[in-house]
């Protein structure tokens, strides 16, 4: 099936490298007829960002640490592009020595971060992007099974990304008035810059892939399939779900 999101347009945030889930998403996108909008958190991320686009790419800054930073970016949005149909939000950071040092010795500070960024940035997000979503309108994030269960070294992470789907639920909720569903795809593990950056990512991944239905790692190109269907309006009917990506690794793990 081809062309189901024709017209549409959807901004992508948290585009890193062509590695990103983020840029399987703008594949699957741009594949099905959509056009994309990209936020890139800074210049030197701008700079990664443009060596794997097209030179006429439409980006937009928005570092969502700060609520004016998001405020003016969906500002800028409406201003150049109008109203858009969808958002994914493909954002999540810890600092080093709070992913690698255990939950229980995890400081405030590293706590605060890693929520502030994993999560309270979707609710930030929806917020201003419900003033310029149509209805219709799609926003998804990226979540993990480190959320529900105790994944080797996800540690703060999980807490994050648990924090981040309750969210979801409760936008979902909020929204349903206005038309705006609120999804998140819980992705399976991907090597990315993300997951190079959790202590022992080489054995996060082989138990990852040996836990799925056919031993073969879910591709980024396949959970972008899935995030270009939760864009488009064969999806109305969901909102508040959390929809595995993962080839089955959820349904092994005992």
């Amino acid at each position: 099936m081809t062309g189901i999101l024709e017209g549409k347009k959807i901004l992508v945030m948290g585009v890193a490298n062509k590695k990103s889930i983020a840029w399987g998403c703008v594949q699957a996108i741009q594949a099905q007829g959509g056009e994309v909008i990209l936020t890139y958190q800074n210049e030197r991320m701008k700079k990664s960002i443009d060596r794997i686009v097209d030179e006429n790419q439409a980006m937009i800054e928005c570092d969502v640490a700060e609520d004016s930073n998001v405020e003016k970016a969906f500002k800028e949005i409406k201003d150049r592009f109008g109203k858009i149909d969808g958002v994914i939000h493909a954002i999540a950071y810890a600092d080093k020595e709070t992913l690698e040092n255990g939950v229980i010795n995890t400081k405030k500070d590293g706590y605060n971060l890693a929520q502030d960024v994993s999560a309270y940035s979707l609710i930030s997000v929806t917020r201003h992007a419900k003033e310029v979503l149509k209805q219709p309108g799609s926003i998804v994030t990226l979540t993990y099974l480190g959320s529900i269960r105790a994944i080797p070294n996800y540690n703060m992470m999980g807490i994050a990304k648990a924090s981040l789907e309750a969210s979801v639920r409760y936008l979902a909720a909020e929204l349903g008035k206005d038309k705006i569903r609120v999804n998140a795809i819980s992705a399976g593990a991907v090597k990315t810059l993300a997951v190079t950056g959790i202590k022992g990512h080489d054995d996060l991944l082989r138990m990852s892939d040996a836990l799925t239905v056919d031993n073969e790692s879910v591709t980024k190109q396949e959970i972008g399939n899935v995030a270009a269907f939760l864009m488009s309006d064969l999806s109305t009917g969901m909102t508040g779900d959390i929809v595995f990506a993962d080839k089955g690794v959820h349904l092994m793990g005992g």
